[in-house]
């Protein structure tokens, strides 16, 4: 019996080391993660993690790998990159990561929204009175002219240059507005019922 116990003891033991390796092996490879991200970073991204509590070794063998052009020297400075990740603290990095993620799913937002309001008035003639609405410095002149040509540039198979322009246009306006902004769906909507 006691034999058994020590034999579950070991066989415990070893779970445990096997259970710290493959944890081990999964922050290694998470660390390795990041240090990828780190390569494909802009320089004034890098510049701005400069500014960060973060060694400049890992900032210069970032730097270095973005310079090498040869898959074995990358792949070696990878890997010297995953060894001073492991020496460093990754959270201020994984923040910053964080903010310019948030900050690109917000611009995403923004285009996503431009290219409805575009799509609205190119398909509904009442578009231009909802964005009025959200937007009352809005040109209604200019858009109209702009959605006509884009209309003609459409049927005569040309590029849509028009179109373009009035992404452009309600880039410009939507950008420079401080008007508070209200749900677009929810515009249409109050639209619609007061024609009603």
């Amino acid at each position: 019996m006691m034999q058994n116990w020590e034999q579950n003891q070991e066989q415990s033991g070893e779970d445990d080391d096997e259970i710290s390796r493959s944890q081990n092996k999964r922050d290694a490879e998470a660390l390795q993660d990041i240090g990828e991200r780190l390569i494909k970073l802009n320089n004034a991204q890098l510049n701005q993690l400069g500014q960060l509590d973060i060694p400049e070794k890992l900032l210069d063998a970032v730097r270095e790998a973005k310079r090498l052009t040869a898959n074995g020297a990358i792949r070696r400075q990878k890997q010297y990159i995953g060894k001073l990740m492991r020496n460093t603290d990754p959270t201020p990095i994984l923040e910053k990561f964080a903010e310019w993620d948030g900050s690109s799913r917000e611009q995403a937002a923004k285009f996503h929204q431009l290219e409805r309001w575009r799509d609205r008035l190119l398909t509904d003639d009442k578009a231009i009175s909802a964005l009025v609405l959200a937007h009352p410095a809005a040109d209604v002149q200019r858009l109209r002219t702009l959605v006509r040509n884009a209309h003609k540039e459409l049927a005569a198979n040309r590029p849509p240059k028009s179109s373009r322009e009035l992404f452009k246009e309600l880039r410009h306006l939507i950008v420079n507005d401080n008007t508070p902004q209200q749900d677009t769906d929810n515009q249409q909507q109050d639209t619609d019922n007061q024609e009603d």
